[in-house]
């Protein structure tokens, strides 16, 4: 099965679409990767998930990723005697670490490194940003807040701390289990969350050891300020703007969107954007004009996937969804203004020898009129490098691994078939052809250009290309 895009799309599963019949049909709708969110899913869930997964991708021969999605740190207050206490404008609130002390103006905060780090002038925000309040006094074991933004507070609701950087990692226990589990089943990627600094994607990196790819997700604004560090470690970025939008003024996400799609696009990873792309699509059946607008702009920013959240996982129209940002990324890319937008925000190559391969292909192909390029990969690394180019040709990326295919399922332009490794350069050529035509990407007479690494099956090497015409194969 052929996408006529070059974007992904990322679906998130859920109540609504948890089941093999609805599954199958996102997928036939035009889901990519199917996403897991481990602050709803069980492992057995999530075993379930992977074995239907599976199954689709014997059937329809293509890989398909899964994208487990951590839960991260939730900072939550205590709960309140009343079960839910009015905060006025002006009004004075204490956090307390104590529980025995909660009451009568006095809210249990049982998160000591948010008294280790919040200080004067610090805002708090609860309920999702509904509620602000601004820090007077702070101490080791009491903070005093005025509410700036009041309404009602009820038990164990959200806390966050736009102005401090929390002395706290992004891992607890429970993302420890689930990310162990979904390396157990071979799942493609995780989704890491409350990233504040490299140093939490690199001490997920210690704990996977390479056998999964590690997406940071860019939703606090302590992340936005070492984005190039957690860029340069981290194996794909997601744009997470429901967290971000509470967290930092509204106005400043769309700015923000840009700057990480494109500081991501510059080091060669993948960019995801998320949340609220159809939001009213969980209760009716088509979006608002806006929604179609806000993923177009990703689409036409180079964006390697939009992603479903709610939409997918517990609305009334997840099949719907996905095929309504099926066909706005089909007609966006087929603008006339797509090409010369994408050329626009065209960077140069990297001052590597495969990096300059990559440019070399996609300049030849563009220059020759080429049917596609077709990259061999093992590790992932050349076909990265050969969407990075955002080039005008279908990249057709050929890999004996699977977890390779289904890595690269969520990368802009890649379209992965799994095949064995070819036993010499005529082999890799004559396979190469012979893919492109059966895929539906060339026709008889037409060429496509050929990357790989000599020796073959080296990762990382790519250093060779080659130029070949495509025929029917009957001579064989």
């Amino acid at each position: 099965m052929r996408r006529n895009r070059r974007v992904k799309i990322v679906a998130t599963l859920g109540p609504t679409s948890t089941n093999e019949e609805t599954m199958r049909r996102l997928f036939e709708a035009g889901a990519d990767v199917f996403r897991v969110n481990m602050s709803h899913a069980t492992h057995d869930g999530l075993r379930k998930i992977h074995a239907i997964v599976r199954k689709l991708e014997s059937e329809t021969s293509r890989p398909i990723g899964i994208l487990v999605d951590l839960q991260g740190p939730k900072l939550r207050v205590g709960n309140i005697d009343s079960g839910a206490v009015r905060l006025t404008e002006g009004d004075i609130l204490s956090f307390v670490r104590r529980e025995a002390i909660a009451g009568s103006g006095h809210v249990q905060l049982p998160h000591p490194e948010i008294f280790e780090a919040a200080k004067q002038g610090d805002t708090l925000l609860l309920d999702d940003g509904k509620l602000t309040l601004r820090v007077v006094e702070a101490s080791d074991v009491r903070i005093d807040a005025e509410v700036v933004t009041g309404g009602m507070l009820g038990s164990r609701k959200g806390i966050s701390l736009p102005d401090t950087e929390l002395p706290l990692g992004a891992l607890t226990d429970k993302d420890r289990a689930d990310l162990e589990y979904a390396m157990s089943l071979g799942v493609a990627w995780i989704a890491l969350s409350f990233v504040q600094r490299a140093e939490d994607v690199a001490e997920a990196r210690k704990l996977t050891g390479g056998r999964i790819a590690i997406m940071a997700k860019i939703e606090k604004p302590a992340a936005v300020h070492h984005l190039k560090e957690i860029i340069d470690l981290a194996d794909g970025i997601m744009v997470a703007r429901g967290d971000l939008g509470v967290e930092m003024p509204v106005e400043k996400v769309p700015g923000l969107q840009k700057r990480i799609s494109r500081g991501a696009r510059n080091a060669g990873k993948p960019v995801v954007i998320a949340t609220q792309m159809l939001e009213s699509m969980i209760y009716t059946p088509v979006p608002t004009r806006a929604e179609v607008s806000d993923v177009a702009t990703a689409v036409f920013e180079g964006a390697d996937a939009v992603m479903l959240s709610a939409e997918s996982a517990v609305g009334k129209y997840p099949v719907e969804a996905v095929a309504t940002m099926d066909r706005v990324a089909k007609e966006v890319e087929r603008d006339p203004l797509y090409a010369a937008i994408i050329h626009a925000q065209r960077i140069d190559a990297q001052a590597t020898g495969a990096d300059a391969i990559s440019a070399a292909a996609r300049t030849v192909a563009e220059t020759l009129n080429l049917a596609a390029i077709v990259c061999y990969t093992a590790s992932g690394a050349t076909s990265l490098r050969a969407a990075r180019e955002r080039p005008q040709q279908p990249i057709l990326a050929l890999t004996p691994i699977p977890a390779t295919g289904r890595r690269l399922a969520l990368v802009w332009g890649l379209h992965c078939v799994l095949t064995d490794d070819p036993f010499d350069l005529d082999d890799m050529v004559e396979k190469a052809c012979r893919i492109a035509y059966q895929e539906g990407f060339a026709t008889p007479g037409e060429q496509v250009i050929i990357s790989a690494g000599v020796p073959l099956g080296t990762p990382g090497a790519t250093n060779m290309l080659r130029i070949a015409p495509v025929d029917d194969g009957t001579e064989e």
